[in-house]
């Protein structure tokens, strides 16, 4: 049985779904391979999207026409702005979410596309002809004819589950792993290596005393991740706050030895940012105390997600450890803890568009990449769906630059560093965190949307208003003078020393306990948003804030991006060999042959490889 499609993509997580969404959106004909239907845009671990950095790619994946934020609007349960005591930058949106609720709605989308046909069945092998993709074969020996192939198989490659000394062969938890993909890409000349994620217990609601934890609820004035968002009135649910105690670190202590990853059962490497329980007591044993989250999974939810509590020790010693825990004395599993080991294929094998540089029409995104979240994965998935139809459009790639965004960062980094451990994006890894703030990911990135078809017109006309109303405010409302009286008996509240004379809004606000509101609330200035609906007021302000605010600061990186450009820019050619450049050290030279950076920008950002031999591999490339 033979099948043609244009692309096929393997995997209905959060990549999947957005690559399938991406290319049915630019009018390809799209099959979506997963093992099973009813698991399209399933939630697996954390009822929550966004958070630190994370919500920024959600904004961004947004702001160029991607589903998660808006789908995340349609379910989330509480909305919280993180980050609140760092500067607007770094401030970041996170929602939990009902997760029955989002995958209902997010698979129903995926169905009602006229351009993706869904094929439940399990990928085993790519088919390459003269280097490029020509096909996929499926179990039972079906072949689909295609054009281009995008894998997001999460965690399910050779997923193997350990609870203490028991092995699980899964994807996740009740869902059979995935064979033969793996051997398939080896056979390709791919390099792959293991990694291992964790999640921890879910609870029984009912066996919780709430009457003894923390309770805590999300923002007042919540704001949404999309753009586009309409009737925004979400939920505010509580979560509650638990702490671990001095009895809780002596019962895990006592059996680390019994816990896979102390007892070498695990190989693959974990997340350092999101240590499991036990790590958390072994390598932080001065701390007494460990905060935990329980978060419902959905509303009316009976099923807790235990957050802080991930681990893979035995159930006997998960439940004996918790109950040590006050509010949980008396609490009962829906289900432990577990840890998970996965394949994943070395993301420097990629090109800044997740094509593979071994085979022509072959994109990887998410897990597989050596990633962890569902943010990253949906914003890998989203540039992959992109670029795959530009492939077999003969069109140009999408290429976000670190400079103008945080997928960009994300992308340049799997691309370029080494990858010991799942990759989490953070706000500390974009030198320019400055430039791509939550708030303006719509003005920096919507023309590439409205370019390629993925948001229409009326949309991004709404933009190019915003951008003309922040462009008006920094040259010219800004520089308006305000009152002396008003503006001193302000700054007097706020510890801030007097003006001798009339001074300009935008100097008043670059004092530091100064803010846009607090000028507004006291009258000395007023500002027209009559043209931005009310989900989008807030951010408006705060933009408005932070161009002023960041102004000498915003101008300085500029001025960087401009020197830095000619590396950037500046192409390394495919079949450059750099293991016969003896001028080169000989760990560029190793790490180079390997990577194979598309760029000279890009090649300075490999780990081992010095500003000297760059300067060197500028003079090589430029002889030539």
């Amino acid at each position: 049985m033979n099948m043609r499609f244009d692309l096929v993509v393997v995997g209905g997580g959060h990549a999947g779904i957005e690559a399938s969404v991406a290319a049915n959106k630019m009018g390809i004909k799209t099959a979506l391979i997963t093992m099973d239907e009813n698991a399209i845009g399933r939630m697996s671990c954390n009822p929550a999207i966004g958070g630190l950095a994370k919500g920024h790619l959600v904004r961004e994946i947004d702001a160029l026409g991607g589903i998660m934020g808006s789908f995340a609007d349609l379910s989330g349960i509480q909305f919280k702005m993180l980050n609140r005591s760092k500067g607007k930058a770094v401030w970041s949106p996170r929602a939990q979410i009902d997760k029955k609720v989002y995958e209902k709605n997010i698979s129903a989308y995926v169905r009602s596309q006229k351009n993706i046909q869904i094929i439940e069945s399990e990928a085993k092998k790519i088919l390459i002809k003269n280097n490029s993709v020509s096909g996929l074969m499926l179990n039972n020996n079906k072949r689909i004819n295609c054009s281009s192939v995008i894998i997001t198989c999460g965690t399910f490659l050779n997923g193997l589950i350990h609870i203490g000394e028991r092995q699980i062969k899964a994807g996740r938890m009740g869902e059979e792993s995935s064979d033969g993909l793996t051997e398939s890409l080896i056979e390709l000349g791919f390099v792959s290596g293991r990694l291992k994620t964790g999640t921890p217990p879910r609870l029984i609601k009912s066996t919780i005393d709430w009457s003894k934890l923390i309770e805590f609820y999300g923002d007042k004035k919540p704001r949404p991740f999309s753009f586009g968002a309409k009737r925004f009135n979400p939920l505010n649910i509580p979560c509650h706050f638990a702490s671990t105690n001095a009895k809780t670190k002596q019962i895990i202590n006592l059996n680390l030895k019994r816990s896979p990853m102390f007892s070498g059962q695990i190989k693959g490497v974990g997340p350092r940012y999101c240590p499991s329980i036990e790590d958390k007591i072994f390598k932080f044993s001065e701390k007494e105390s460990h905060l935990l989250f329980l978060e419902p999974e959905w509303v009316g939810s009976d099923q807790i997600y235990t957050n802080g509590f991930s681990t893979s020790l035995p159930e006997d010693i998960q439940i004996k450890a918790l109950r040590s825990v006050k509010g949980l004395e008396n609490v009962e599993f829906f289900r432990p803890g577990y840890a998970i080991e996965y394949d994943f294929f070395l993301p420097s094998q990629l090109k800044s568009s997740l094509e593979t540089k071994k085979v022509r029409g072959l994109f990887l995104a998410g897990q597989i990449n050596g990633t962890s979240g569902y943010e990253e994965a949906a914003a890998q998935g989203l540039i992959a769906g992109i670029n795959a139809t530009q492939f077999i459009k003969n069109g140009k790639p999408l290429v976000l630059s670190r400079n103008e965004s945080y997928v960009g960062v994300l992308i340049d980094d799997l691309v370029t560093k080494d990858t010991f451990e799942p990759y989490r994006m953070f706000t500390s890894r974009a030198e320019y965190r400055l430039l791509i703030r939550h708030t303006n990911a719509d003005v920096r990135l919507s023309k590439y949307g409205f370019q390629l078809g993925l948001i229409n017109k009326k949309r991004y006309d709404s933009v190019l208003t915003k951008k003309a109303f922040f462009d008006s405010f920094t040259e010219k409302k800004s520089k308006e003078n305000l009152s002396r009286e008003k503006s001193n008996a302000l700054l007097k509240t706020l510890g801030e020393s007097a003006l001798k004379q009339k001074s300009s809004l935008q100097n008043i606000l670059k004092r530091p306990a100064v803010s846009l509101i607090s000028l507004i609330e006291k009258k000395l200035f007023n500002i027209d948003l009559s043209s931005f609906s009310n989900n989008e007021r807030q951010d408006v302000l705060d933009e408005c804030e932070t161009l002023i605010k960041y102004k000498g600061y915003i101008e300085r990186q500029n001025k960087l991006i401009e020197r830095l450009k000619n590396n950037e820019n500046f192409k390394i050619p495919p079949a450059f060999h750099f293991g016969e450049c003896k001028s080169l050290s000989l760990e560029a030279r190793e790490k180079l042959s390997f990577v194979k950076p598309e760029t000279l920008g890009q090649a300075s950002r490999i780990s081992g490889v010095s500003p000297s031999d760059i300067a060197v591999l500028s003079v090589l490339i430029s002889a030539k």
